[in-house]
């Protein structure tokens, strides 16, 4: 099996949709996947982040056993509000050689309703791998789109989390990973990830062409 390229988008993802991950203490979650929206509690002003990656998100709320993120969502969002978010995100972190300086990193940064992190992917035991997943960072205008724009569903997919947990756990590695979601490479449209994805050439860090 080829490791995929350090930097890539990998979901489950339609002509339309994009399914992404978050986890939620149940006063939030179980209304919001009842419903197939947020509720009224759910901040529309705070940043929010999501998760393409299943994996990812099972390393973030433990199998959806973290006090606060008891029940994990698949949110499913249009491709349009998706990539929406990355053309108008900015890096999380500062890279040398990428950034034209630090000044310039957090000017952009400020501007931007939305931030990437590249972090590792994770492995079926929650080990990183070489290779990284994207998060999204939504925050203002993003925030508010994500919730009332672009939701097209929400599902409660804890079941999911803690079945493919306990086979873990059984040592049943092969029976866990049928379960998993399939999470494809996602087509990217030209210059969508230029100001989020650095790559090295020649020793030195640059912008994705």
């Amino acid at each position: 099996m080829s490791v995929p390229p350090k930097h890539q988008i990998r979901a489950l993802h339609t002509d339309t949709t994009v399914t992404v991950y978050q986890a939620y203490r149940p006063e939030i979650g179980l209304p919001a996947a009842r419903d197939g929206r947020f509720p009224g509690e759910w901040k529309r002003e705070r940043m929010t982040w999501i998760k393409p990656s299943f994996l990812w998100m099972m390393y973030r709320c433990g199998w959806g056993l973290k006090e606060g993120q008891e029940v994990v969502l698949a949110v499913e969002i249009s491709r349009e509000g998706f990539e929406w978010a990355l053309r108008n995100a900015a890096l999380s972190h500062y890279v040398r050689g990428f950034h034209a300086d630090r000044a310039a990193w957090q000017r952009e940064l400020r501007g931007a309703p939305a931030r990437v992190q590249w972090d590792p992917e994770r492995d079926l035991h929650l080990r990183p791998l070489e290779y990284r997943s994207l998060q999204l960072g939504l925050a203002g205008e993003a925030s508010r789109r994500y919730a009332d724009e672009w939701t097209v569903g929400i599902r409660d997919v804890t079941p999911l989390a803690r079945e493919i947990h306990a086979l873990v756990r059984e040592r049943r590695l092969a029976e866990a990973e049928r379960l998993l979601p399939a999470e494809r490479p996602y087509a990217v449209p030209d210059g969508l990830l230029d100001r989020v994805m650095p790559i090295r050439t020649g020793g030195r860090t640059s912008p994705a062409s």
